[in-house]
């Protein structure tokens, strides 16, 4: 199984950590520290997945989401956040994202978000 994942975050801990562990379940794995980098790498039409940070300088992960969905490409996105606001939340989960995870991100939980997202992106809700 080798599906292109593309991270984007600015924490880098977090996006080499996320980086490693989706590398060993197998994915293909970019990992990009602002949403404009990964806006210019090229990469929207390879990526299969996108593991996104809500709180983001300049473009959030929301925002990105949205842009990606807005320009044709509606990546299944997974947004995660320090952070969690039920009223974001509920809001991204509208807009289509696959799954809303709060940072320290549960490993079994992601690799399930993943699995929606790249089977049909059907939505998870973050309480399950």
């Amino acid at each position: 199984m080798e599906a292109a994942m593309s991270i984007v975050d600015d924490d880098q801990p977090f996006r080499e950590s996320m980086r490693k562990l989706l590398t060993l379940l197998g994915y293909t794995v970019e990992a990009f520290p602002s949403a404009a980098d990964f806006l210019a790498s090229g990469l929207s039409p390879e990526t299969a997945c996108l593991l996104a940070d809500v709180h983001m300088p300049g473009m959030t992960g929301v925002e990105l989401h949205r842009h990606l969905v807005d320009t044709g490409y509606a990546i299944p996105t997974i947004l995660v956040t320090a952070y969690p606001d039920a009223v974001v939340r509920d809001r991204a989960l509208k807009d289509g994202v696959v799954c809303y995870l709060s940072k320290p991100v549960d490993d079994d939980h992601l690799e399930r978000c993943l699995r929606s997202a790249l089977q049909a992106g059907t939505p998870i809700d973050d309480n399950s």
